[in-house]
């Protein structure tokens, strides 16, 4: 029997665009719809400037300029558009959540570099598309996750993180460059020995916390680029890393929990992560998502508006009660993202989901801070029985008290996600609907709908490159 690191080798080389089901290529389209949208709004915020500015420090390489900075019209090389594109990708936590978590931004910069370089066809990054996520969910699956239930109680990993997408990155970008099974193998078994560290736990327990957030796409994309190139050139990586739950990956990431079937059980021929695949609405952790769902509602409904609020009570999931989640003194666009209080203040002023939301005039805006103080948020009592009863689960309860008066709105799966409830799915149109927002500002209004026409087609795109090029202002 294969070890499971040729086994996505085998995967990686040989799945063929015509062997892609339906639903697979229409999620790919929305994948890469969404999270190049993510990363022309990213150009507003200063995490994707400062990854921009990395990138041109690196510039164009012994190769020369092979590949876009997304929405800035600069060319340099594939490992600098990499880094700049995943963390614009990521630089407004708008990006779409896949388990292990945050996938799109790890995955897919590095894939449109090279096949932008390339001038891979649509239907080769489609493969890639697919293959990057479906092989990252599988990873993820196989170890600790961050809402994983034991004796019916919410039981956080030790140590979390990310890591484990480097192993999709490395296969998409193998795949684009032509890579031979034997040398994507290579890259593989390189990429599990080189992987940033799982740092999840450092950054949301330290406030302030960290702007690189969660794990950094751009060093992420970096090693899955060293990986592959590395292998290409001759190095010979550890192909026993996925095998070995005593020294191997498992170890090296500080899992806890290995079930490594779930890589390869049906690998190539069932296809799990567009049944799992979620977009956000607004730009903000997720955790927020369906409390927001509720405030738009009552909010919009009643014409509250902020001065008439008196109180916000929340209930939560049980795991935000992490000094990351808690905090009240903002001082960074990014603390935004993750601060409760703050979020809510936001959605309670009914600022249109979009950019704006961390645009400083929006985070430092008196009003939003001074409601901060009217927010209150506890452990939502059904959390646990909820998450147990069905894995999309984020369940949400929110009273708001104005003109003396109280509102309260319930929610279990929150908008954006796939659930039982078929009207939470986000639709084509709400993703092209959010790409335009985002692409406001960078792209002319014409550039924007031909770009998305386009991506809508891409399997009859000859070259990805005229692609990228429609996203250059």
């Amino acid at each position: 029997m294969a070890n499971i690191v040729d086994a996505l080798a085998d995967f990686s080389a040989n799945t063929q665009f015509e062997q892609l089901p339906a639903n697979v290529v229409q999620e790919s389209k929305r994948l890469l719809i969404d999270s190049i949208g993510c990363a022309l709004g990213g150009l507003s915020h200063p995490k994707g400037t400062i990854g921009v500015q990395y990138a041109r420090l690196m510039g164009a390489g012994a190769a020369g300029a092979q590949a876009s900075i997304l929405g800035t019209g600069e060319k340099v090389s594939t490992v600098a558009a990499g880094f700049a594109n995943g963390e614009l990708m990521n630089a407004l936590d708008f990006d779409s959540i896949l388990p292990p978590g945050h996938v799109s931004p790890y995955v897919l910069p590095g894939a449109l570099a090279v096949a932008e370089a390339a001038g891979a066809s649509g239907k080769e990054l489609l493969v890639a598309t697919a293959v990057s996520h479906e092989m990252s969910n599988r990873l993820g699956k196989s170890m600790d996750y961050l809402r994983d239930i034991k004796d019916g109680k919410v039981s956080p990993p030790p140590v979390y993180g990310y890591a484990s997408t480097v192993f999709g990155a490395t296969a998409a970008i193998g795949r684009l460059k032509g890579h031979s099974r034997e040398t994507i193998a290579h890259g593989l078994g390189i990429a599990g020995c080189t992987v940033p560290v799982n740092s999840h736990w450092a950054w949301s327990q330290h406030a302030p916390a960290t702007t690189i957030k969660y794990t950094a796409a751009g060093p992420m994309v970096q090693a899955a680029m060293a990986a592959a190139h590395l292998a290409e050139f001759g190095h010979r990586g550890d192909r026993m890393i996925l095998d070995d739950a005593e020294f191997g990956f498992r170890k090296i990431i500080g899992s806890t929990r290995w079930e490594p079937q779930h890589i390869t059980d049906g690998l190539g021929s069932s296809w799990g992560f567009p049944a799992e695949q979620s977009y956000k609405p607004y730009p903000h952790c997720r955790i927020l998502h369906a409390l927001l769902d509720c405030l738009y509602q009552i909010t919009e409904a009643n014409d509250i508006k902020p001065g008439e609020i008196e109180s916000i009570t929340a209930w939560v999931e049980g795991f935000v009660m992490q000094p990351l989640w808690l905090l009240r003194q903002i001082e960074h666009v990014t603390d935004a993202q993750f601060s409760v209080v703050h979020g809510l203040s936001v959605g309670a002023h009914r600022v249109p989901p979009g950019k704006q939301w961390q645009s400083p005039d929006v985070v430092f805006d008196p009003s939003v801070l001074a409601l901060m103080d009217k927010i209150h948020f506890e452990v939502h009592p059904d959390y646990e029985k909820l998450l147990s009863g069905h894995a999309a689960s984020r369940p949400a309860r929110i009273e708001v008290r104005a003109r003396g008066q109280s509102w309260v709105g319930e929610k279990r799966y929150p908008h954006g996600s796939p659930s039982p409830d078929p009207s939470t799915t986000m639709s084509d149109s709400e993703l092209v609907a959010k790409f335009v927002r985002n692409a406001e500002g960078v792209l002319s209004p014409r550039a924007a709908d031909e770009a998305i026409m386009q991506l809508l087609n891409l399997e009859q795109v000859s070259d990805v490159a005229s692609v990228i090029k429609l996203l250059s202002p």
